[in-house]
């Protein structure tokens, strides 16, 4: 289980962050997983989209630990 402050101050981290900062932690991902997306793919989505793959992707590294 993940700690309830962690994700709060993951989330908090990810909210405040712009498109351009969450596609660079996204292609710049370093976890037990590769994130793939194209270039094109990250552009065209939106904000909140961007974030919740970020989020996704963080919480699950957390609990493969």
């Amino acid at each position: 289980m993940i700690p309830e402050k962690y994700l709060e101050q993951t989330a908090a981290s990810i909210a405040s962050m712009d498109k351009e900062e969450l596609k660079a932690q996204i292609r710049n991902f370093k976890g037990r997983f590769k994130l793939d997306f194209t270039d094109s793919y990250l552009d065209n989505i939106s904000v909140d989209r961007l974030r919740h793959i970020l989020l996704a992707a963080l919480i699950n590294t957390e609990t493969d630990d």
